[in-house]
């Protein structure tokens, strides 16, 4: 099911994207250009929160810079799973003050533990989209664990 038209448009880098009230709640229906359709329920009944929503994005970006950076490096390992911790402003609006995350790679050897922290390293400092679509003020700390 799609629920938007890409005809209506214009600007050539823009995904075109549309968000519809499902009529429940604070449950909303959305869609990015063609992609799948997902829901943000700011009740977290029906799906994550539009700020959960943005803490998975940041850890998804940065998770898929992690592994493109390994494969290409052609270091071997078995699992990728980022834990997250963050800490919200008190007062409207309730931005991220604060975010740790925590990348636990599974079989990896210890030779090439120093190329995944560089990974991580690139993600922060060149290649993750979101977070440098986030306040430039916000603190961001990472740790890397072997499972």
């Amino acid at each position: 099911m799609f629920l938007l038209s890409l005809g209506r448009f214009k600007m050539s880098s823009f995904k075109g994207s549309s968000l519809k009230w499902t009529g429940g709640g604070n449950c909303f229906q959305g869609q990015v250009g063609l992609g799948p359709a997902t829901t943000l329920d700011g009740d977290r009944g029906q799906g994550p929160s539009p700020m959960d929503s943005v803490l998975l994005g940041l850890m998804g970006c940065m998770g898929i810079d992690v592994l493109m950076v390994l494969q290409k490096s052609r270091v071997l390992f078995d699992s990728l799973e980022i834990l997250a911790d963050a800490e919200r402003a008190p007062e409207a609006p309730r931005f991220f003050k604060k975010v740790n995350l925590t990348f636990v790679v599974g079989g990896i050897s210890e030779k090439n533990s120093p190329k995944l922290g560089r990974a991580v390293e690139l993600s922060v400092d060149k290649y993750c989209s979101v977070l440098h679509s986030l306040r430039p003020d916000m603190e961001l700390t990472t740790d890397i664990k072997s499972s």
